[in-house]
């Protein structure tokens, strides 16, 4: 599996990262269960060839052979996932040189070293994956993912948790990262975003970390949400080059944006909904572009999402990286589903709006193919219940049925405001209940 390629031609680098080939079977899954488009299983597609890493090496760049073996894309997913089936003494998967946190290269480099974070990761691509077996009568995967999802929470459980938040990873000597008792990077916001993102955690234990997370890693008088606390610096640990970095720049304790969004998702996710706007509101571009004073210390562009925001000074608050980030397309989602409620399911409009109490309504304009649906969305007053209406007619469930026949459609929904709700209640993931 390449790390990163060059188009047009291909050459890349092959490395021992965890996390590349696990984002496949993830993101088809998400894409099969949104569209509803199972033909893409079917798709024969090539494999590349290219010699395997050296004991000890971490990486090398090469233009990689096309092989003329070709799979369908659901047996690349296949084989991606049963690649990621590899623990260590935890009972945790090996991080190899680094995964999603590439920076981390060095933490499992002899190849005994685990990823929390991986682990969740994983336990949300197994219970994705789960149905997309099922559909493709394959049984006996469906089952294998079933009792890894449900073992892996279970060495989660057992290995993972702190004390206030879940560990980050343990290094090839079982000396564990993202702990209390670590000098450096005491805490990690991706082990405890995704404790809740997958549902791969104990829900009794989802407040607490995000708790932690509130008070170490949320710094608002920065105006920025750090990836990891305190920066990696002069601890005798080595875990990889993300320690080359200034403490507080990039990954090694700035704002890293992809986690930053990963993050605000998971207050979501808590139902914490004024926590969800004001972090959304904090990292938003264009805030950082409305006076002058602001411009001169963000000095890149205000209307896209910069991969990173320096924590250091004399240059914090400064955006890094523009452009190439992948954090845009996670912002795209927390704003459209996380924030506003807007998830599709093959043929189902979900609308599930959690905004804040100030905001009484707002609207969305959604396209289907040829056919637009504009959304209206109000807040229910005192005498009002929840209401949702396709072009003047009530639906039930929750959704609705969207039809591609290139007419305009008028979507109407009277939505209870968060002060209205009861405390959320968070269960276990029912699939495995």
């Amino acid at each position: 599996m390449q790390h990163w390629w060059h188009p047009p031609m291909g050459r890349g680098v092959r490395t021992l990262c965890s996390d590349d080939f696990l984002w496949l079977p993830y993101a088809t899954a998400q894409y099969v269960t949104t569209t509803g488009d199972t033909a893409l299983l079917n798709e024969r597609v090539p494999f590349l060839e290219g010699r395997p890493l050296n004991n000890l090496e971490e990486s090398y760049y090469d233009l990689p052979v096309v092989s003329e073996k070709r799979a369908t894309i659901y047996e690349h997913c296949k084989r991606a996932i049963e690649h990621g089936l590899r623990y260590g003494e935890q009972g945790l998967p090996l991080i190899g040189s680094g995964d999603w946190n590439d920076g981390m290269n060095m933490v499992g480099i002899h190849g005994r070293g685990e990823s929390v974070w991986l682990a969740f990761f994983l336990y949300d691509v197994l219970l994705k994956f789960q149905p997309i077996a099922q559909r493709c009568d394959d049984a006996a995967f469906a089952s294998v993912c079933q009792t890894s999802a449900q073992q892996l929470r279970s060495n989660v459980e057992e290995n993972a948790w702190d004390g206030e938040w879940y560990r980050r990873a343990y290094f090839d000597d079982g000396t564990p990262l993202g702990s209390a008792q670590n000098d450096e990077c005491r805490i990690d916001s991706i082990s405890q975003s995704w404790a809740l993102l997958s549902g791969g955690g104990n829900p009794q234990r989802y407040s607490t970390a995000m708790g932690a997370v509130d008070k170490y890693l949320v710094n608002r008088e920065k105006g920025l949400l750090q990836l990891l606390d305190p920066p990696f610096d002069k601890s005798a640990l080595d875990p990889g080059y993300i320690k080359g970095y200034v403490p507080g720049v990039r990954e090694n304790g700035g704002q890293y944006t992809h986690a930053a969004v990963w993050m605000i998702m998971a207050f979501a996710r808590l139902g914490d909904t004024a926590r969800t706007w004001e972090l959304l509101s904090l990292i938003n571009p264009v805030n950082h572009g409305s006076k002058r004073s602001d411009i001169d210390i963000y000095k890149v562009e205000p209307y896209v999402m910069a991969a990173d925001v320096y924590g250091v000074h004399p240059h914090t608050g400064r955006g890094g990286w523009t452009w190439y980030t992948g954090s845009a397309g996670w912002m795209y989602q927390l704003i459209l589903s996380s924030f506003l409620g807007v998830k599709r399911e093959g043929d189902r409009l979900w609308l599930a709006p959690d905004t804040p109490p100030e905001w009484d309504h707002f609207s969305v304009t959604y396209r289907w193919g040829n056919t637009t649906y504009s959304i209206q969305a109000t807040k229910a007053s005192a005498s009002q219940s929840p209401i949702l209406r396709l072009d003047g007619n009530e639906q039930q469930g929750g959704y609705v049925t969207l039809v591609d026949d290139g007419l305009p459609h008028g979507v109407e929904i009277i939505f209870v405001s968060p002060e209205q709700k009861a405390e959320p209640v968070l269960l276990s993931n029912p699939k495995l209940t």
